[in-house]
């Protein structure tokens, strides 16, 4: 059986999308009467190709984001059944070529400011590829409430293990569905998070799904200012998961890390591991301006590249380079740091008129990786996320620049000289 391969490799660069405002039935009955065509196939017979759903989908075009050909990218509704309703978990795949099985990583994703409902379809295409060179299938869960998947959003207030716990069970859906397909190897699982999404990948460890061999945490953790004591809350949380998982993890956390110190991932360390839980701590100091953010880096993956490939030795699944084709064109170097001024600076920004200052401040709000360009003439372009944002930042800004454009800001660092 072969993958069908669709849509050409473009990415939508808009403003930010308004948050706010609560979901309510009404809503969530009409996205899951949307989504009831194209998930049908899916609910009928769980051995379908997901691939012969994706024509269906592709038109609603998920958080302005087109399909990835080149490495075979769908977009899924799956469903996970509730005591009133089923709520649809949009979940993208990353297929390698050919009839498998092929090993699984299931990769969660953060939370970002705001109503989960506008956060966008995440895409961690550096991993993808780490993944798929190595053989396999890639699967990205958006869970309850996120971006286009149905249903609310469950918080569980300042019991943040509980929170983990609910956030879980969507991963478990998707696994679920992912082992009945035919191309998979449900015996060879790796799952794995960031930030919400590596918390989500912990509390995911205590059930022991048959088939994972492993957990990956970067940053993992719910920062939750707003509870008294939280730092210790989520210490004793970790303790609990960490009682009850068999599996072996690996914690990626640095020094700079916005969300947690040094003493609360630390602290959540010992704590899990005291309770006998697995788990091997990458401490790797200090990272650009922000060490929450240095798995979606470009230059992040020089950090946890090498260690996940030695884990996935350990865990004896494959970790070699066997399908190079899923590297990808070498991207863009970015220009070294400059510090010319603070990077959420914007009246500092040269060149630009008020649309511009818009532009960049929207360019702020966007996740890593990402490029902001400018010219003399007041031209100005970004680009977030997929392969090569800093090409497609000079791009943009060339439309208009006449060629003249050159970089103000990549990820966290102003790059610019007069």
């Amino acid at each position: 059986m072969r993958t069908k391969k669709l849509g050409p490799v473009v990415q939508d660069y808009q403003p930010g999308r308004p948050t706010g405002g609560a979901v309510t039935l009404a809503t969530v009955l009409l996205r899951v009467r949307q989504y009831a065509a194209a998930a049908l196939p899916i609910a009928l017979g769980a051995t379908m190709m997901w691939a012969g759903v994706v024509t269906l989908l592709v038109t609603t075009r998920a958080s302005g984001q087109e399909l990835n050909k080149e490495l075979n990218e769908a977009v899924v509704m799956i469903p996970k059944k509730g005591f009133l309703f089923t709520v649809q978990i949009e979940t993208t795949i990353y297929t390698p070529e050919g009839e498998g099985p092929f090993p699984v990583v299931v990769i969660n994703h953060g939370k970002a400011l705001g109503d989960t409902r506008f956060q966008e379809r995440y895409r961690p295409l550096f991993a993808v590829r780490y993944f798929m060179q190595r053989g396999y299938l890639v699967a990205v869960p958006m869970r309850q409430g996120f971006s286009k998947s149905t249903g609310h959003y469950i918080g569980a207030g300042c019991n943040v293990e509980s929170n983990g716990r609910v956030q879980a069970e969507d991963v478990q859906t998707v696994l679920d569905y992912l082992v009945a397909q035919p191309q998979v190897d449900k015996d060879n699982i790796l799952v794995m998070g960031q930030s919400h999404g590596g918390w989500t990948t912990l509390a995911f460890g205590a059930l022991n799904y048959p088939g994972v061999r492993g957990l990956v945490n970067f940053a993992g953790g719910l920062k939750q200012e707003q509870c008294a004591g939280w730092e210790g809350t989520l210490a004793r949380a970790a303790g609990s998961y960490g009682e009850e998982t068999k599996l072996p993890s690996l914690w990626f956390y640095g020094d700079n890390d916005s969300y947690f110190s040094p003493h609360t991932f630390r602290q959540m360390h010992e704590t899990y591991a005291s309770n006998r839980g697995r788990a091997t701590l990458v401490a790797f100091g200090n990272f650009g301006t922000d060490a929450h953010r240095m798995f979606a880096s470009r230059n992040g993956q020089a950090i946890w590249q090498p260690e996940v490939s030695r884990f996935l030795q350990q865990l004896g699944l494959p970790h070699q380079i066997a399908r190079r084709q899923y590297a990808g064109a070498p991207s863009m170097a970015a220009s070294p740091r400059t510090d010319f001024a603070a990077l959420d600076k914007v009246e500092a920004v040269p060149y630009l008129k008020d649309k511009g200052r818009e532009g960049f401040a929207v360019f702020l709000t966007k996740d890593f990786s990402r490029a902001f360009a400018i010219a003399p003439n007041g031209a100005w372009g970004w680009g977030s996320g997929g392969d090569d944002p800093l090409k497609r930042a000079l791009d943009n800004c060339n439309r208009n620049g006449k060629g003249a454009c050159r970089f103000y800001a990549v990820d966290d660092a102003v790059v610019w000289k007069e």
